[in-house]
């Protein structure tokens, strides 16, 4: 131990390498709930990627698990170490390389915050668009996870805003994927296959993202609905309507209160219709005209009434701004409010009432308490889950993943599976599915030291 301690002090320099009392709590988890933290036994701080390809190899050869960690935001334990283990912390790799106009394209190191390079990019007019919720996040987290957010309706997942990486291996390699063009049929696409495998095949060292124009006129719409299956009969039609929406979100009547009373906002909804109403649409349209986006927005007005909205409120811009905060920031709400945990079950949209009826078998047969809200435009729900005995809970988490896949969708829409739901993501999917991964698993990582114990057991 005493010589691997000197080799990864020889890779970033002493001071970059943190052991025993130097490493701080932060280190010893992410934003996984019901999950006990651990401290690594490494805290390694690079600041290239040749530095990351060292680690990752010396590493390999004496058998120490590794972890990736960026801002540490993740819900799934993706980036919570090992006791035993290195953390790789990408906290000094935080340059925006690149902002290149001409190919709309950015290059950006996976230390970047969504912040940082949000704001770097409104400087030229520019927008990255995948926004999970929390600007804090690490584009290298975003990229493990294949991060989405509320505006994956318009622009997509992370998945389709990358458009390149360059990865280190833990044979000591790096390699390039990609690059500032957005289509290719050359072989494997090795961007894809990085994107979304939180941390198991490489650790992503570069990015380089596809940035759209940055539209300046934004209106937002908030419509009830007296129950959720009349919100899921809505959604296609707003979708259908060819207006584009940028966001698209539902909110159940509970959620709603919550949020509203945490970020202390008044939306101007009268007692009558609130307390009628369990669920709500929430519709943003964005244009490069006000003229055209006010348009767009009566247009959209009418389609709601007609669809069975108790109302249509077309929020202030103060307003507005605060509501999509407070959805994006409504797992901390949940948090506090003392849920045990969370999950992003994704399903066709078209299957949402279904789903949602299940839930609530799910949570009465199981005597819990499950609420909840999410992109009803591509169908990734959201739900708090409160339930303090963890065998009850692990029950109600499996059937409703089991209810999330009878009908066509996925265990996780953009947190991931990380350590968390390791065993339900095995038990319900394809063997020979899982057995192809393992295999391509250990083509990037024969010695098996990236991330053990996330997707695989």
């Amino acid at each position: 131990m005493t010589d691997i301690k000197t080799t990864l002090s020889d890779v970033v320099g002493a001071e970059h390498l943190l052991t025993g009392d130097a490493i701080g709590e932060d280190y010893a988890h992410d934003e996984a709930l019901s999950r006990e933290p651990v401290k690594p036994a490494y805290v390694a701080r690079p600041e290239n990627a040749e530095q990351v390809a060292l680690l990752l190899k010396a590493a390999a050869e004496q058998g120490i698990p590794v972890t990736a960690r960026g801002s540490g935001s993740g819900l799934s334990g993706a980036s919570a170490p090992r006791e035993n283990g290195l953390l790789i912390s990408f906290e000094r790799m935080n340059a925006i390389l690149e902002i290149d106009t001409e190919n709309h394209v950015a290059v950006v190191q996976p230390g970047v915050t969504l912040q940082e390079l949000d704001d770097k990019l409104a400087e030229a007019g520019l927008v990255y668009p995948v926004y999970p919720g929390e600007l804090s996040a690490s584009i290298g987290g975003n990229v493990g996870t294949n991060a989405g957010g509320m505006r994956a309706i318009k622009y997509g997942v992370t998945r389709h805003n990358v458009l390149g990486l360059e990865a280190a291996l833990p044979t000591g390699e790096v390699i390039r994927t990609g690059g500032k063009f957005v289509k290719a049929s050359t072989g494997y696409d090795l961007t894809q296959l990085i994107i979304g495998s939180e941390g198991t095949l490489a650790l992503v060292t570069e990015a380089v993202l596809k940035v759209q124009p940055r539209l300046q006129h934004q209106g937002t719409v908030l419509a009830p609905f007296v129950d959720l299956d009349e919100v899921a009969r809505a959604v296609p039609k707003v979708v259908g309507s060819g207006l584009g929406p940028l966001i698209l979100e539902y909110i159940d009547g509970l959620t709603m209160g919550a949020i509203t009373y945490s970020a202390q906002l008044q939306l101007g909804i009268p007692d009558e219709v609130r307390e009628t109403s369990q669920a709500y649409l929430v519709v943003m349209l964005e244009n490069r005209s006000a003229d055209r986006l006010d348009e767009d927005i009566e247009e959209l007005g009418e389609l709601l009434s007609g669809l069975g909205a108790k109302d249509v409120y077309v929020l202030p811009g103060p307003s507005a701004r605060k509501l999509i905060d407070a959805r994006e920031k409504a797992f901390f709400t949940a948090k506090a409010a003392g849920a045990d945990d969370i999950i992003d079950t994704v399903i066709p949209r078209a299957a949402l009432p279904q789903f949602m009826a299940r839930v609530r078998e799910i949570a009465q047969e199981n005597n819990t308490f499950v609420i909840g809200c999410g992109h009803a435009g591509d169908g990734n729900v959201h739900l708090a889950v409160l339930q303090k005995d963890a065998e009850v809970r692990e029950r109600v988490l499996r059937g409703l993943f089991e209810a999330g896949i009878d009908l066509g969708g996925a265990i996780s829409g953009e947190h991931g599976i990380g350590q968390k739901h390791v065993k339900s993501f095995l038990a319900l999917t394809d063997p020979a599915k899982v057995d192809l991964m393992r295999r391509i698993k250990v083509a990037f990582d024969p010695a098996g030291v990236l991330n053990p114990g996330v997707l695989f057991d």
